[in-house]
């Protein structure tokens, strides 16, 4: 776990920021564009098994709205919710059943596709907004410090575990910690990403962000238990899959782009 925060801190967040900084739009589309397809290929991976019906089930829900809001940059507010209410429910059902409260996988297939292929493009059309690239850095970067602090926290003093069903080690002391860590980050990162933001609104959207990085990498969790798989994949040696390491950042690109839009 400490190699996969040294590895996010060191070399993916600093070449994800080049990425955001300098990528002409059309090239940052494309490039969300083919994490969209990489992350609807894990979603086959752990819940298609290989059979075609499921496969093109996840294709047509995932592919269908992720082509339709990167060509015209448009995307509608209350799909959006409903896909993120939907894996929130992911989460209830594991914490309170387990893994033995699995889906149909149809249905596994369906919230799978609609996940990455309805959430992921916020990326781009965040991005690609006026004045969108301060408020994505600023995210990134909170979701960053958010994972660190629950990490180091829980390290540190974790007792109480938060949701041992859906993420065994994931703590209560640790989620204050993250939301403390993110919190301050915000205050402090505020003047060079977003000055017209004053301290009480830098502190709630850092809340913000905090509780629902927090909630997304609940939901990818809770998802893999449903599925009955560790990784989403292997894209990252040690790290799992895309959809790992991208789980804690889909609901909070969601909100920063409606916040700042």
């Amino acid at each position: 776990m400490l190699r996969t925060r040294v590895w996010t801190a060191l070399v993916a967040l600093p070449a994800v920021l080049l990425i955001v900084l300098f990528a002409p739009a059309s090239l940052f589309t494309a490039f969300i564009g083919v994490l969209t397809a990489v992350g609807l290929y894990e979603i086959c991976s752990v819940a298609a098994a290989g059979q075609p019906i499921l496969v093109a089930i996840v294709a047509l829900a995932g592919g269908a709205p992720a082509l339709a809001v990167l060509a015209t940059g448009a995307a509608g507010w209350w799909i959006a919710v409903l896909v993120i209410l939907a894996m929130l429910s992911l989460i209830v059902r594991v914490a309170a059943v387990g893994h033995q409260g699995g889906l149909p996988a149809t249905a596994l297939c369906l919230m799978g596709g609609l996940y990455v292929g309805v959430l992921f493009p916020y990326f781009a059309i965040l991005r690609n907004a006026p004045d969108g690239i301060a408020p994505l850095i600023l995210m990134l970067i909170l979701v960053v410090v958010s994972d660190s602090g629950a990490y180091f926290t829980g390290l540190a003093i974790g007792r109480v575990k938060l949701l041992p069903r859906v993420s065994p080690n994931k703590t209560v002391e640790g989620a204050i910690g993250s939301l403390m860590a993110a919190t301050l980050a915000g205050l402090l990162i505020r003047p060079l990403t977003v000055p017209s933001l004053d301290a009480r609104q830098i502190i709630a959207v850092s809340i913000a962000i905090n509780v629902l990085s927090q909630l997304g990498d609940l939901a990818g969790s809770a998802y893999k238990r449903i599925a009955k798989v560790k990784d989403f994949g292997m894209l990252f040696p040690g790290h799992g899959g895309l959809l790992d390491r991208t789980c804690s950042l889909v609901f909070a690109v969601v909100f920063t782009y409606y916040y700042f839009q």
